[in-house]
């Protein structure tokens, strides 16, 4: 694991992730026994636009009998999602062992563990032999994989041929200074944003097509101002993305936010395919 691995990881498991979910749900009156899918999404889908982003992504790709990896997997939401909406077989892969194993446990909870498997792995090091998956997705984790050209080789690696690669990352578009904390780094140090010219470049370089891009800045702004009114409320929700990004949470917002209305990032859409 590289320096910058390290710390990303160590930045996502600091916060005692599954511990504080299932306080949130004793809360909200789950006890041990089954949870139903709708009580976990106001946490388990860790990026711009929440669950809405996700079925939006999911909503341009079949997955019915395909074989799925979702690399950066997080806690596991979108593989629940596609579980959900289709008979796919999911695989999905995470740095950081706590979210792995809060994916694990959370997909027990609403019925789905047969369904998903997870596994702790590095993007640019993946654990799979070539070409033994239809469809990769990636929700909101390059802005922390610095090598780029690697994220796309492995992904290209893995995917059979005509593979779909899905992204839905936060990307820079425009000049200006990002203060930080942001929700994916504390530090700069362990920011890797780049321009979407830099993710089309790396994807050509390893045989990949642009099929479809798609700017979706206009949908930032009112969903963080929803989650920063939770996180600033007196009494945010029992569960909810807040859980996710420790004391720093209001901070991380107020930066993303403005950044979001400077035109320096937005959240960006592309789908490519293997040629």
């Amino acid at each position: 694991m590289s320096d910058i691995e390290r710390g990303v990881s160590q930045h996502y498991a600091a916060y005692d992730v599954l511990a504080r979910i299932e306080d949130g749900l004793k809360a909200m009156g789950y006890g041990s026994g089954p949870v139903p899918p709708e009580a976990i999404k106001p946490v388990d889908e860790f990026h711009i636009g929440g669950a809405e982003a996700t079925a939006a992504l999911l909503d341009k790709l079949d997955l019915n009998g395909k074989d799925v990896l979702d690399i950066g997997c997080g806690i596991g939401g979108p593989a629940r999602m596609m579980a959900a909406r289709s008979d796919a077989r999911i695989t999905g892969v995470d740095l950081t062992p706590q979210f792995v194993e809060a994916a694990r446990e959370l997909s027990a909870m609403t019925g789905v563990g047969d369904r998903v498997r997870f596994e702790v792995a590095s993007a640019t090091s993946l654990p799979f032999a070539d070409a033994v998956f239809d469809i990769a997705t990636l929700l909101h984790v390059g802005m922390n994989i610095p090598d780029k050209t690697g994220l796309f080789r492995e992904a290209a690696r893995v995917l059979r041929k005509g593979g779909v690669f899905a992204i839905y990352d936060v990307m820079r578009l425009g000049e200006g200074t990002l203060q930080f904390p942001v929700p994916w780094a504390e530090q700069e140090e362990f920011s890797a944003l780049e321009p979407p010219e830099v993710y089309r470049s790396a994807a050509a370089n390893s045989g990949f097509d642009l099929e479809d891009e798609e700017n979706r800045a206009a949908i930032a702004l009112d969903f963080f101002a929803r989650i920063q009114a939770q996180a600033s409320s007196d009494a945010p929700p029992a569960v909810g993305l807040h859980l996710l990004m420790g004391p720093t949470v209001k901070d991380k917002m107020k930066n993303m936010i403005a950044a979001i209305r400077a035109g320096i990032i937005a959240p960006v859409l592309m789908i490519f395919r293997k040629s």
